[in-house]
């Protein structure tokens, strides 16, 4: 139902204009250049759900997530939670009250928490910014109610960030981003700079902040053992495009584009050792000039002429929606497997 959803991104486009100065331009007879970061996405993310973007570095996953925080403008499309749309504010206390409800976890709290401050100054700056506490004692109770809410101590809000270690700093930045009481927070690989023992423990307390606050995610990553670990629905990327989309469970079961079953087939899997695997082939296209036809072509083994000259577009396929000319010609070979991410030996962890 359209009242169940609090992420909506509509025909979403973002491209930076990377040409040279007017003058050189005029001298050389040289186009503008532009990188196509994000082309023609859309989704929607049910309330308290986890909805995951995927993909290789550099296919749009982050400039997406900071459109969605507001710090991209779109080239075209829009972006709405809850029904408002990200620009176009008319008030500044409108912008505030959605801005208190769209917080970002980024991916090395090193360098998200100011070295200076301490860790209480940080958690209190947004409730500060927002005005959401009257005075210094409602203050430090607060912070102190969400150290405690992440694992740690009321107490460690005294201490500075290098004195903790990176798994305890990345709680510390979890609790920053709770502290306005967000409806929708944008986790952009919250744990691929942390160590495999602590990304388990991380993963488990999002997903236990989610159930006691009735969070909604969206997840920036590239590890399909996240996406099976912590995903309701999961959207995988090429070269700014979603190629594939849908339920978590039905898409890791079988997968039916080329690039998501390459992506799927480098997760390790002890119960398969010794399988054969095909690797990725070359590199992914320059977004400054994309190709032609379908963008993944120079490195799927089921490429045609037609891939070459016509883009495909993103159709139904059941409960999913896949954009693959392959798929559409019956010329996909059956999946073999699902993915079983180890993570789940750590449920329960904090």
């Amino acid at each position: 139902m359209q009242d169940d959803v609090l992420l909506a991104v509509n025909n979403l486009t973002v491209r930076f204009d990377v040409s040279a100065p007017a003058l050189k331009r005029l001298i050389t007879r040289s186009p503008r250049r532009f990188v196509h970061a994000v082309e023609d996405v859309s989704f929607t993310v049910p309330r308290r759900s986890v909805f995951a973007l995927v993909g290789e570095s550099g296919c749009g996953k982050s400039t997406l997530a900071r459109a969605v925080v507001g710090v991209e403008r779109p080239t075209s499309g829009h972006v709405s939670l809850a029904g408002r749309r990200v620009s176009g504010f008319t008030t500044r206390a409108a912008e505030r009250t959605w801005r208190s409800d769209v917080q970002m976890i980024f991916q090395d709290p090193q360098s998200s928490l100011n070295p200076r401050w301490r860790v209480g100054r940080s958690v209190a700056e947004p409730l500060r910014t927002h005005r959401m506490v009257a005075g210094r004692a409602e203050a430090v109770e607060r912070v102190g109610a969400l150290l405690e809410a992440v694992g740690l101590s009321s107490e460690d809000a005294r201490r500075f960030p290098h004195q903790f270690s990176g798994g305890q700093r990345q709680r510390i930045a979890i609790a920053r981003a709770l502290s306005t009481r967000p409806a929708l927070v944008v986790c952009d690989e919250p744990t691929s700079a942390l160590d495999v023992s602590v990304q388990a423990q991380i993963l488990n307390l999002m997903r236990r902040l989610q159930r006691e606050f009735g969070l909604t995610y969206l997840l920036i990553t590239h590890n399909f053992a996240v996406v099976a670990h912590m995903a309701d629905h999961v959207g995988v990327m090429y070269l700014g495009r979603l190629v594939e989309q849908g339920p978590a469970d039905v898409l890791l079961a079988d997968p039916k584009h080329p690039y998501t079953r390459l992506l799927l087939d480098t997760v390790p899997d002890p119960a398969r050792r010794g399988r054969a695997r095909e690797p990725m082939k070359g590199e992914a296209p320059s977004p400054i000039n994309p190709p032609v036809g379908c963008a993944f072509q120079q490195r799927c083994p089921l490429a045609t002429a037609r891939c070459a000259h016509e883009r495909p577009v993103l159709r139904s396929a059941g409960r999913t929606a896949v954009a693959c000319h392959a798929f559409e010609e019956r010329r996909l070979p059956p999946w073999r497997t699902s993915i079983q991410p180890d993570l789940q030996s750590a449920e329960g962890s904090r």
